[in-house]
């Protein structure tokens, strides 16, 4: 089983909420303070969220797609 940290599971939340924000924001061609604001707070929140959120354990051992 592949084990991922809490810090590399968050910052890749972070990465996508930014790149998701910013692609939306940068549409119209301008990336304004406020747009700037909101891609900031994305990616914070995500980080914050994603961070606190515990891994699944380790003890669960079914396979997917063979039931129990």
């Amino acid at each position: 089983m592949i084990r991922i940290s809490n810090a590399a599971k968050a910052f890749v939340a972070g990465l996508a909420a930014g790149a998701s924000v910013a692609a939306t924001a940068v549409q119209d061609g301008v990336f304004t303070t406020g747009e700037t604001v909101t891609t900031v707070l994305a990616v914070l929140g995500a980080l914050g969220i994603t961070y606190a959120v515990p891994n699944r354990p380790a003890t669960d051992r079914v396979t997917p797609g063979r039931g129990l």
